[in-house]
């Protein structure tokens, strides 16, 4: 990897892959001054839709892409509600009960879920190194749950959030599956941007349906200034950024670079929530990232936020 552009791919890869693991961290530290999960993913995502129309309006005239279609606007907005509305609040709802790390290490899973769907909807059959893939995550999933059971003060909650984290990572494996039949089509910028777009207008229709509209700005400033920490650092940064490193490096080396995730939320949980790291946390952390890379050489190539 000598060239520059290497160099900056991998830079880029590696930025995108703690921003997004950060994300987070910067959630529960707005959860103590009161605000909902709601109102947090309104804040979040409202403050990131000027970004997302930007970059699509800005490929549309260099790429002049012909009009989208009926079916492509109705795939677009599926792409949003699963991908980025229904994922990002289910997993703003588990943070209000599970660690950050083990929030990480639910949502890691992901490809194996792609894995097990393409197999219910698709056909595809599971190989025989696909179930060892599978089962060192969920092993791994296993050991990070018990470590947290023993440290909450409530089992319930860690129940329930990793329920909730769970579901956020079946929506975004729902969305995966959509999401290589668009981008295909319509361009990787281009479904980004868009989808991205529409999963900001359902959260602030979300808000807008369940709270006064004039709440939404109405926030702590520590909460304020978390949201635009989360929207720029968390979200629309480390988004431009792997696309970048994508085009520069390709997606499988990026893909391997993304499994820092769960060691950086990990690390920064503890660095900054002070959550325990344990033994089992560690090697839960290790079974779920070596069955995501094996899993990832032939599986779905994409990063979580």
């Amino acid at each position: 990897m000598n060239h520059p552009g290497d160099r900056l791919g991998l830079l880029f890869a590696v930025l995108g892959a703690v921003g997004f693991s950060f994300k987070a961290i910067l959630i529960k530290l707005a959860y103590p001054y009161g605000v909902d999960a709601v109102t947090l993913l309104a804040l979040r995502m409202g403050l990131s839709l000027p970004f997302f129309l930007a970059l699509g309006f800005a490929d549309g005239r260099r790429r002049q892409h012909a009009k989208l279609s009926g079916r492509d606007l109705a795939l677009m907005a599926g792409l949003g509600f699963t991908g980025y509305y229904m994922a990002s609040y289910l997993d703003f709802l588990g943070l209000q009960y599970i660690s950050a790390a083990l929030e990480r290490l639910i949502l890691f899973a992901y490809p194996t879920l792609v894995v097990v769907f393409s197999a219910l909807f698709l056909g595809k059959p599971i190989t025989r190194r696909a179930l060892v893939c599978i089962g060192l995550c969920y092993a791994g999933i296993a050991l990070a749950v018990a470590h947290d059971l023993h440290i909450a003060g409530s089992a319930r909650d860690v129940w329930i959030g990793g329920g909730l984290v769970f579901g956020s990572a079946v929506s975004y494996a729902l969305y995966l599956m959509g999401n290589g039949q668009a981008v295909v089509r319509l361009g990787a910028a281009r479904v980004t941007a868009w989808a991205s777009a529409i999963a900001c207008v359902l959260c602030l229709g979300h808000f807008a349906a369940t709270r006064p509209l004039g709440l939404l700005l109405v926030q702590p400033a520590p909460v304020m200034g978390l949201a635009v920490a989360m929207a720029l650092f968390s979200t629309v940064l480390p988004v431009w950024m792997v696309s970048e490193a994508i085009r520069r490096l390709g997606a499988g080396p990026v893909s391997l670079i993304g499994t820092l995730g769960p060691v950086v939320t990990l690390f920064l949980g503890w660095l900054i929530l002070a959550e325990p790291i344990g033994l089992f946390q560690i090697l839960g952390g290790a079974l779920v990232v070596s069955g995501v890379v094996l899993v990832g050489r032939k599986g779905p190539r994409s990063s979580r936020g």
